[in-house]
C-alpha cells in the first residue's frame, strides 16, 4: 500500500529542492539574427517623440534597437523555468534557471556568455490579496513640523530664475530610477502630477506581478520630491511642470547585479518612451555575493553593467544624471557606478557653507577623469517621504535631482539643443568652472549662467586661489573674508543676474579680510563675491537669507 503522506512530502521537497536551486543568470547573445523587425521602420516599435529625440541629436538607429531575436528564445525555453525580461541593448535575457540548466544553456552556440546575476528567484507578491490604495482627492495637509527653508536649495541652482523665466518643465519627459515610490498617492504635494495626467508610465522590474510603483520604500518619493513636488507652503521643486516615468530597478532586500540590468531595461523602456532625462539616484559597488563585487579600477566608464547602460543612454540622446555616491567617509571613498560613466553628469553634494559634504564621494573615475562634474545641495535637503509633512535627509541621491530639475527646465527653454549641448551648458555654467577638482567637479550649476553663458567675468585659472567667506549664509553685518597672502584686495559684489551692485578695497586684518555690509540693502537670495589682488583671483558664492 502507498503511503501518500509520504510520497507528497517527497514530491514536496522535490518542488522546495528546485525551487532553492533556481537563481537568475544574464544569458548574453552572439548575434542579433534576422528578425520581424526592421530598422527602416523604426515607428513599430519606438514612439515618434523618441525618433524626434534620435533626430534632433542626429544620432542613427542600430542594431542595438532592434529586440532579442525571438528565434534565441524560443531555443532557450526547453530549459528556463522562466524569462524574467530581455535587454536588447546588451542582447541578453534575463532567466531563472538551475545551475544544470545553465550548463547547457551555456553550451549553445549562439551564447556568448551566461553570467550569474542574483542568488534565488526572482521576488514574487506575497498573496493575491496584496493590495495598493487608489489615489483619491485629499484634503490638503498643514506642514507637521518646522523644516528648513527650501528657497536656499532652489536659490543656489537659480530655480527661482528658472521659474520666473516660465520654466517649468513642461512638455519635457523624465524617468527616475529608484528603489520605490511609496506614499506619492497619498501625499498632496504630488496631487498634480495625477490630477494632470503626468505620471507618463511606470513599471517595476524588481517585484513579479506588481502593478504599482507606489511601494516598496520611500527613496523614490524624496527624489521624486526634488524634481516634481509642487505645495508652495512647503516644497515647490524645478520641474513640476513635467511628465514623468517612475521605475523601480533597486530591490531593497538585496543587493545583486540584477539591479544593474533593471537599471538598463527600465534605461530602454524610457527611451522607447521618448525619453529627454533620467535621474538615477542609484549606486553600486559591492554586493551580497562578494564575487560580484567591483574594485575602484572597475570604475573606468566602461566596465560596470549600470555604466555601460547610462553610456548607451547618453549615445541615444538621453541626459542622465547620476548621484555620485555617499561613500567620502568611508575607505571607499570615491564615485559609485554608473557615476563613471561618459557623457553623463554625476551630481556630489554641498553643504550650507557651499563645501564638499564629508559623506560626498569624490573622483576621479579609473581612467583619470573629473568627477563629480557638478554639486547641489546636500545635506539637510528638504523633501516629502512621508504623508504628514516634509522632512530633512542627506545624500547625494538628493542633491542629483536638483540638478536634473535644472536641466528639465534648462530642456524645457531650449528644445532644440543636442543632449550633449545641454550637458556642457551646465557644465559651463559651474561656480568653478575653470578650475574643476576631485571633489565638486566644476562646481555648483546655475540657470541664468546655463542659459545665457558666463555672465561673470573669466578669471585666469593660474590665478585662482580657494577662498572662504562666512557667516555664509549671511546673517550678521560683517562678513570675514579668507583670501590670498597680501596686505590688500578689491572685492566686487555681483547679483545673480551679473550686475555688479558694490565694489570696495579691503585691507587684511589678521588673517581675514572684514567686510561691513548693511543686511537691510540686500534682498535674500545668492551673490557672488569676486575678490583680486596684484596675484590671484577668487569667486564664491554667497547666500542672504
Amino acid at each position: 500500500m502507498v503511503n501518500y503522506s509520504v510520497a507528497l512530502a517527497f514530491v514536496f521537497c522535490l518542488i522546495t529542492f528546485n525551487v532553492i536551486a533556481q537563481d537568475r543568470y544574464a544569458v548574453h547573445y552572439k548575434y542579433k539574427p534576422d528578425s520581424s523587425y526592421s530598422l527602416e521602420h523604426p515607428e513599430t516599435w519606438l514612439t515618434q517623440k523618441t525618433l524626434l529625440r534620435r533626430d534632433r541629436d542626429k544620432v542613427l538607429l542600430d542594431s542595438t534597437d532592434l529586440p532579442v531575436s525571438n528565434k534565441y528564445v524560443e531555443s532557450l525555453r526547453p530549459y528556463v523555468d522562466d524569462f524574467i525580461f530581455h535587454t536588447k541593448w546588451l542582447n541578453a535575457s534575463i532567466v531563472n534557471a538551475s545551475s544544470e540548466e545553465i550548463d547547457n544553456i551555456a553550451a549553445l552556440d549562439f551564447v556568448s556568455e551566461v553570467i550569474l546575476i542574483a542568488k534565488g528567484g526572482p521576488s514574487q507578491l506575497e498573496s493575491s490579496t496584496q493590495s495598493y490604495k487608489v489615489k483619491k482627492k485629499k484634503k490638503r495637509l498643514k506642514k507637521a513640523v518646522e523644516v528648513s527653508n527650501f528657497d536656499f536649495q532652489n536659490s543656489i541652482l537659480g530655480i527661482s530664475d528658472m521659474h520666473n523665466a516660465g520654466y517649468t518643465g513642461e512638455g519635457v519627459l523624465v524617468a527616475i530610477f529608484d528603489a520605490g515610490f511609496l506614499n506619492v498617492d497619498n501625499i498632496p504635494a504630488f496631487d498634480h502630477l495625477f490630477d494632470g495626467n503626468k505620471i507618463a508610465a511606470t513599471k517595476d522590474l524588481v517585484l513579479a506581478g506588481s502593478t504599482t510603483v507606489f511601494r516598496a520604500d520611500t527613496h523614490g518619493t524624496g527624489t521624486l520630491s526634488l524634481m516634481a513636488a509642487y505645495d508652495p507652503e512647503n516644497l515647490i521643486a524645478g520641474a513640476y511642470g513635467a511628465n514623468y516615468i517612475l521605475c523601480i530597478t533597486e530591490d531593497v532586500d538585496s543587493e545583486y547585479r540584477i539591479e544593474e540590468y533593471n537599471w538598463v531595461r527600465a534605461a530602454e523602456f524610457a527611451d522607447s518612451l521618448g525619453v529627454d532625462v533620467i535621474n538615477s539616484s542609484l549606486g553600486y559597488n559591492f554586493f551580497d555575493d562578494a564575487e560580484m563585487n567591483y574594485s575602484t579600477e572597475d570604475l573606468d566608464g566602461e566596465t560596470a553593467v549600470i555604466t555601460k547602460g547610462a553610456n548607451m543612454a547618453a549615445e541615444k540622446g538621453i541626459l542622465v544624471i547620476s548621484s555620485a555616491g555617499n561613500e567620502g567617509n568611508i575607505s571607499w571613498k570615491t564615485i559609485t557606478a554608473p557615476a563613471d560613466a561618459k557623457g553623463i553628469i554625476a551630481v556630489g553634494a554641498i553643504n550650507s557653507s557651499f563645501e564638499k559634504a564629508g559623506f560626498s564621494s569624490i573622483g576621479p573615475s579609473a581612467d583619470d577623469r573629473i568627477k563629480p562634474e557638478l554639486v547641489a545641495y546636500g545635506s539637510g535637503v528638504t523633501l516629502w517621504r512621508q504623508v504628514g509633512s516634509t522632512s530633512t535627509a542627506s545624500g547625494t541621491s538628493f542633491s542629483a535631482p536638483q540638478v536634473a530639475a535644472l536641466a528639465v527646465g534648462l530642456r524645457e527653454a531650449n528644445p532644440d539643443w543636442t543632449s550633449k549641448e545641454l550637458r556642457d551648458q551646465l557644465i559651463l555654467s559651474g561656480s568653478q568652472y575653470s578650475e574643476p577638482d576631485n571633489e565638486l567637479g566644476y562646481g555648483i550649476p546655475d540657470f541664468t549662467r546655463a542659459m545665457f553663458g558666463e555672465l561673470f567675468p573669466v578669471m585666469d585659472p593660474e590665478k585662482a586661489t580657494a577662498t572662504r567667506i562666512y557667516p555664509n549664509p549671511l546673517v550678521a553685518d560683517q562678513l570675514l573674508i579668507e583670501f590670498g597672502s597680501s596686505t590688500d584686495c578689491t572685492m566686487k559684489l555681483y547679483s545673480s543676474d551679473g550686475k555688479v551692485i558694490s565694489e570696495h578695497d579691503l585691507e587684511r586684518m589678521g588673517k581675514n579680510f572684514p567686510y561691513n555690509v548693511s543686511m537691510k540693502l540686500l534682498n535674500p537670495g545668492i551673490y557672488l563675491v569676486e575678490l583680486q589682488d596684484d596675484s590671484t583671483a577668487s569667486k564664491v558664492k554667497l547666500w542672504k537669507k
